[in-house]
């Protein structure tokens, strides 16, 4: 396989260049594989918790989905925060589905889509007037969030991978809101920047020129979409394996439901929305922000969070967020990949539960 063609299938994780795949995975029909995929696919509630929708407009006019599950009560009497969860890259708002279920009821929570991923529509300004995409963007998508779904009150920020990088751009471009409304955030798998750099467990040089050719071969993939899905659906197992390989640290220890569910959540995306969004990664830097965000409160109620053998943010660059951010908790979970929301809830969701309680307050399990 030529690093052209690498690149093009890389494209589709942030940059990842194939691996191979388990040669049992060869020995088993193709049938029986989709039967196995089918009966995954129906095994568990992932991506079913559903809350009171709502629409946000961003400023190029791109219409937003958002959710909130509501507080059921508020014993202090006081007014709530709410949290709300920003995720990731090739993903959707379902991918919180382990910390949704474990705080429906004892917080107000906002979950949303990112442009042109889950329900929300694809962003005008690239579609209608063919802007590149940056993170900037983002950032500005989250305040329109936030303006509609949140309104008053204190919001801690969640953000996982690029969601992470919308938190910083919001803090970035909105400064001076942040100050006023932000009571805590925690930065998941996520980096500041620098992504050029990092190498995806493959050697340096084949990364870079994997790289080079990326936006190329993404940008004529995008503009075949119908035929790149159907491939998608004829290699399912390769691609299966470079999700699994990219999205958990051991692959093997995950329940196959929920390897299954990272692999729909992925495949939902539509691959002219990947090409789109990749090359604002490249140009990504928001050093500055946490900065920003210290300076803004000394003692921000703040989590820092990654898995030790994350590929796609290293953990170095969490090292780096965190050195900025000095009142943060800085946790590390052994073993675990990209994908931390799935691969390890409950200590993600302990993690978030102690962050909530220290910033607005979070209420034990209300009673059946």
């Amino acid at each position: 396989m030529n690093w052209a063609t690498r690149a093009g299938i890389a494209g589709l994780a942030l940059g990842a260049v194939a691996t191979t795949v388990a040669v049992e995975r060869l020995t088993v029909s193709r049938s029986v594989r989709r039967q196995a995929r089918e009966a995954l696919d129906a095994a568990g509630p992932f991506g079913t918790l559903r809350g009171v929708p709502g629409t946000a407009v961003a400023d190029d006019g791109t219409e937003l989905h958002y959710e909130v599950e509501e507080l059921e009560r508020d014993p202090g009497g006081g007014t709530a925060g709410t949290v709300v969860f920003c995720h990731g890259y090739c993903l959707n708002q379902d991918v919180w589905h382990f910390q949704r279920a474990a705080l429906r009821g004892r917080v107000r929570a906002v979950y949303w889509d990112q442009r042109g991923h889950g329900r929300s529509a694809p962003g005008r300004a690239q579609r209608e007037r063919g802007e590149p995409l940056h993170i900037k963007q983002l950032g500005r998508d989250l305040r329109a969030v936030l303006d509609a779904a949140a309104p008053t009150g204190p919001v801690v920020l969640v953000g996982h991978s690029m969601g992470g990088m919308t938190v910083m751009s919001l803090v970035e471009q909105h400064a001076d809101y942040v100050a006023r409304r932000v009571a805590g955030a925690a930065l998941l798998s996520t980096s500041a920047g620098d992504l050029t750099q990092v190498t995806y467990g493959f050697p340096p040089l084949a990364v870079r020129a994997a790289r080079r050719a990326a936006p190329g071969v993404l940008r004529l993939l995008g503009s075949q979409a119908e035929l790149v899905e159907r491939g998608r659906r004829a290699v399912g197992d390769l691609y299966a394996g470079l999700i699994r390989r990219y999205s958990f640290g051991e692959p093997d220890a995950v329940d196959p439901a929920v390897a299954r569910f990272a692999e729909r959540l992925i495949e939902s995306v539509p691959i002219d929305v990947v090409a789109e969004f990749y090359p604002a990664f490249a140009e990504h830097a928001t050093w500055e922000a946490l900065t920003t965000l210290h300076t803004l409160s000394e003692d921000l109620p703040a989590l820092v969070l990654v898995g030790d053998r994350d590929e796609i943010t290293p953990p170095e660059h969490s090292r780096r967020i965190a050195s900025a951010l000095p009142a943060a908790e800085f946790t590390t979970l052994s073993g675990a990949g990209h994908l931390v929301t799935l691969e390890r809830p409950e200590a993600v969701t302990a993690h978030l539960e102690e962050l909530l309680t220290r910033s607005i307050g979070c209420h034990g399990p209300t009673a059946d």
